[in-house]
């Protein structure tokens, strides 16, 4: 069981602010360079799509962003578990929301809170912004006059309108229980199922199940004030009324008794290990209350090994998470135009993610999910980060959705669908996902060498509370109090260990080692007492050599070569010993590396070759299949330069060498990134565009990374130190607290460690 991430406060609100208020920004889709691009945006151009789309409406889904733009709508009266804070209140989690959509279905959404607790104004609110979106996803709203709300807007508005707090947790539930169920052999027209928690989701539930084929003398529904059965007048409306049972049960507790499922979306503590021993064999538990469920798993396994379960908490198996279902709901929907989203359309989600359970678990998603997975009674439920979803879940819908004729513009091949949404899938946070994962799972003591950097310490507090190992801190005790306590985090004082040589017992090896080392290389004692007892940096890649710590980060406060050349008092850390920076961009769902950004000033052929190697390396690390370039001003030969010779030549370095992975060069970056460009060279080696770039000296590298970040807004990770033979990983002067964290993280699941 994975450890649950601790955020604090402060962490929360940072990360809110920073680098910008909030979590979402609007950028244009088209070119808006010159006055031809203006004209064409708006006045005179835009007159002309208006007029089509007045002409025929249903080509606002081609000329507009209506056909991928959701609405995220909420009053606020019942956020998350905090209950009533209002509209405005609401915002930040209705932009998660919003982004959450972007992140797992590339479905545009925009958050939109009205202020007012009145049904009718809502829905007319809404029901005039039909125009703007090709669905409305409502959020946060209480009971009953959410139903009131979806009920009504459905019948009004012509494009789906869904209330994800009632139906996600419903279609996820229902998957779930279509793999439990098939694990203990039930069919579930014959299972007694007590559902307890009557509001937006539980009703949802209870549906959804008895649209999938559960009777309804065999559900029971229990709220606060026991089951609800017929002739029941307290505490009653009409959304509870049409689940009343004729029964003589009264309570949860008499409810439970021989019961093959229970679901439940209520409070912490709900039901009790009797409850459990009551139940009929192979019982289904599905604890959904959030924090902390009904029951916990151990709680529930203590006493019926045979159970199983699944909660709505991340750190237990069987999560069930909404994110598994309304952005492949929405996409499905949207990418057919629809008109609804109907049961139909919810049950072929909740069969498609089931039956995606049942298959062979990628290897990229259990190193996501920091085990191996297989289908059973702790894996029925997909992980979220499961590459698959966004392939395998919209075609279900989509064909529901043709089938059922709520579809406006069906979709032919539904194969071909399938493919353009894989290439839709963008893979740098599946990448970072997994490799926080693995990070997760070794539990390195990560050695942060400058705890008198309020970032560094920054870092080092969120590696810690996000369970990813140990963080030894490097400085004085003083200040490290002071920065934590300047920084918010006083609470982090007796979380981290602080290290430095005045509180180690290991100086005196330490020093020994390095005399060792240096002896021959002009440093005397005294030379070596100031190296080991006084630099931080040298002191850090000590504690590593010596084994107590696993893996280090450094150079936040220094340039990256001064650092290096420290880091190499301790270890073989030069060009000559085959150390290389390879450095990682990340710009619109595409990754590419790039070397060497650290290391090598003007390497040769020779070294051109091992720098290859190098990114293949990390590439294969990254779950990438490495494709290197060797980029230079000239392709295969034109123009003829003595300066780029060295470009063509490195490949044949790599020939005789017999690598394992696809190379070519010499090339321009159009050739090795642009499919187009490359296909005007068809001998031209390389399968697909290039996701490593060697490139001819480290000037030009740095050039190459600096601009992407500063023109494009491209995510940089690195330079990743690889050819050493511990974990080091060297941040740059201007890295953010979240920069520092990605090196440590690398530096934990080794990435670049010479094996």
């Amino acid at each position: 069981m994975a450890e649950k991430t601790r955020i604090t406060r402060d962490e929360a609100l940072a990360y809110h602010l920073d680098p910008t208020p909030g979590k979402i920004d609007v950028s244009a889709s088209t070119p808006m360079a010159t006055q031809r691009d203006l004209s064409l945006a708006y006045s005179p151009g835009v007159a002309v799509p208006c007029e089509v789309i007045a002409q025929n409406p249903e080509t606002a889904y081609d000329y507009t962003t209506k056909g991928n733009m959701v609405a995220v709508i909420s009053n606020g009266t019942a956020v998350l578990g905090l209950g009533n804070l209002g509209a405005l209140a609401s915002k930040p989690v209705m932009e998660g929301k919003a982004v959450l959509f972007k992140r797992f279905a590339d479905v545009n959404a925009i958050d939109i809170e009205l202020d007012t607790e009145d049904p009718d104004a809502f829905i007319k609110a809404v029901e005039l912004m039909g125009p703007s979106f090709g669905g409305i996803n409502l959020e946060d709203i209480k009971a009953p006059e959410c139903f009131i709300i979806e009920q009504t807007l459905k019948e009004k508005m012509d494009i789906p309108v869904f209330h994800d707090d009632q139906h996600g947790t419903a279609v996820i539930c229902a998957a779930g229980l279509i793999n439990a169920l098939h694990i203990s052999g039930k069919k579930i027209e014959d299972c007694r199922i007590v559902l307890n928690g009557a509001g937006a989701a539980g009703i949802a539930c209870i549906e959804l199940l008895k649209a999938m084929g559960a009777r309804h003398e065999n559900c029971i529904v229990c709220d606060t004030k026991g089951v609800i059965y017929q002739g029941r007048t307290a505490g009653m409306n009409q959304w509870k009324s049409a689940h009343a049972v004729a029964t003589d049960l009264r309570t949860l507790q008499e409810a439970m008794e021989g019961a093959d499922v229970f679901l439940g979306v209520s409070v912490k503590g709900a039901v009790t290990q009797d409850m459990v021993k009551s139940m009929a064999d192979n019982p289904v538990i599905f604890a959904m209350a959030n924090p902390d469920p009904e029951i916990t798993p151990e709680e529930a396994h203590q006493v019926r090994i045979d159970a199983i379960v699944a909660t709505g908490r991340s750190d237990y198996p069987n999560q069930v998470n909404n994110v598994l279902g309304f952005p492949y709901l929405f996409r499905g929907a949207l990418d057919i135009h629809a008109r609804a989203i109907n049961d139909e359309m919810k049950i072929a989600c909740a069969e498609a993610l089931a039956a995606l359970a049942r298959e062979d678990v990628p290897d990229e998603v259990a190193i996501a999910y920091g085990r191996k997975l297989s289908f059973g009674r702790d894996y029925i439920i997909p992980t979220p980060f499961d590459p698959r979803l966004i392939y395998t879940v919209p075609p279900a819908v989509a064909r529901a959705g043709m089938d059922t004729g709520v579809s406006r513009r069906p979709i032919v091949d539904l194969d071909g669908y399938a493919d353009k949404l894989r290439a839709r899938m963008d893979p740098t946070s599946s990448i970072l996902q997994g490799i926080y994962a693995r990070a997760r799972n070794a539990q390195a003591r990560m050695i942060f060498a400058e705890g008198d950097e309020v970032r560094v310490l920054r870092a080092a507090v969120a590696y810690q509370r996000n369970g990813l190992g140990k963080a030894l801190v490097v400085g004085r005790e003083a200040d490290v109090k002071e920065k934590l306590e300047t920084a918010g985090l006083a609470d982090a004082v007796r979380e981290l260990e602080v290290v430095n040589a005045a509180n180690t017992q290991h100086l005196e090896s330490y020093k020994s080692f390095l005399y060792q080392r240096l002896q021959r290389k002009g440093f005397d004692r005294h030379d070596i007492h100031k190296l080991a007892a006084r630099d931080r940096h040298v002191f850090a890649s000590l504690m590593l050599a010596h084994g107590h710590g696993d893996a280090l980060v450094t150079g936040a406060t220094r340039k990256s070569a001064h650092v290096l050349e420290l880091i190499g008092k301790v270890f073989d850390a030069s060009a000559s010993d085959g150390a290389v920076g390879i450095t990682a961009l990340l710009h619109k769902g595409k990754i590419v590396l790039v070397g060497d950004t650290l290391v090598n000033e003007w390497p040769d052929d020779n070294d051109l070759a091992l720098i290859a190697e190098r990114g293949a390396h990390v590439a294969r690390e990254l779950g990438l299949d490495p494709r290197v370039a060797f980029v230079s001003f000239s392709t295969f030969g034109y123009p003829v330069s003595e300066r780029a010779d060295k470009m063509h030549r490195a490949p044949a370095v790599l020939d005789e060498r017999g690598v394992d992975f696809e190379y070519d060069g010499e090339m321009t970056v159009d050739v090795a990134l642009n499919p187009a460009v490359m296909a005007q060279y068809p001998f031209c080696r390389l399968s697909g565009p290039a996701n490593v770039l060697v490139v001819p000296a480290r000037h030009s590298a740095s050039i190459s990374v600096k601009l992407m970040q500063e023109m494009a807004g491209a995510t940089v990770i690195g330079p990743i130190l690889t050819g050493l033979q511990h974990p080091v990983q060297i941040a740059s002067t201007v890295s953010t607290a979240n920069d520092i964290l990605n090196m440590a993280v690398m530096a934990a699941c080794e990435i670049g460690r010479n094996s």
